[in-house]
């Protein structure tokens, strides 16, 4: 009898394991609330490719006057998001209607409560962290639940991804004195091997003369 209670209660906790992994697992960006927030990025540098570790985002977001799901906000993330161009060939950084799934904005930039008392724009600036990624970006922000579950998004872009997106140098890994002392190490060996034939050059030349 008590093995049967055993095996029964074991069997109870898979079932709600599993039930809560299912509930987790069928969340879908799709369901999301759409431009629920409005949200604006614009870089230190309008026009250029931005340095990783160097350049800024002027980030900018709002709760939309259409959003209907606002009584559900508890809070607010900001993430850094691949634009399609950046996605081609790289099944990493691929775009999944399931959110756990998902792989298209790996980077946070920042999260806080939602305070509804607060109806103006919200402003901030981020740095480029130093380990981004080559590569185009877009900024989108979630409203999360209770529950930490995503409700509803915005973003810095159209729904094709395809506007307002910036472009990011990753940093190369190679400091400019590493270059020059580099440089100055091949010249030196150039020379000092120029000066080992000359001497044996001459050496030969003694030789032959005795």
């Amino acid at each position: 009898m008590a093995i049967h209670n055993i095996l029964f209660a074991s069997l109870l906790i898979c079932l709600l394991i599993q039930s809560s992994h299912g509930a987790t697992k069928e969340r879908l960006f799709s369901d999301l609330e759409k431009s629920a927030l409005e949200v604006t990025a614009t870089p230190s540098r309008v026009g250029e490719v931005l340095a990783a570790g160097i350049d800024k985002l002027s980030i900018t977001w709002k709760v939309s006057s259409t959003a209907t799901k606002e009584p559900e906000f508890k809070a607010i993330k900001v993430k850094l998001c691949y634009a399609p161009a950046s996605q081609v060939d790289r099944p990493w950084r691929k775009t999944e209607n399931e959110l756990f799934k998902d792989k298209s904005c790996p980077h946070k930039i920042s999260s806080w409560s939602y305070d509804p008392a607060v109806k103006t724009a919200q402003s901030f600036d981020y740095t480029l962290e130093r380990d981004i990624p080559t590569g185009t970006y877009f900024v989108r922000t979630y409203a999360v639940d209770a529950k930490d579950h995503e409700v509803a998004f915005g973003q810095s872009t159209n729904e094709n991804k395809t506007t307002n997106l910036f472009s990011v140098q990753a940093i190369s890994g190679r400091h400019k004195s590493l270059d020059i002392a580099s440089v100055c190490f091949s010249v030196f060996s150039v020379l000092a091997l120029f000066v080992f034939f000359v001497n044996e050059k001459r050496k030969a030349k003694i030789e032959q003369s005795k």
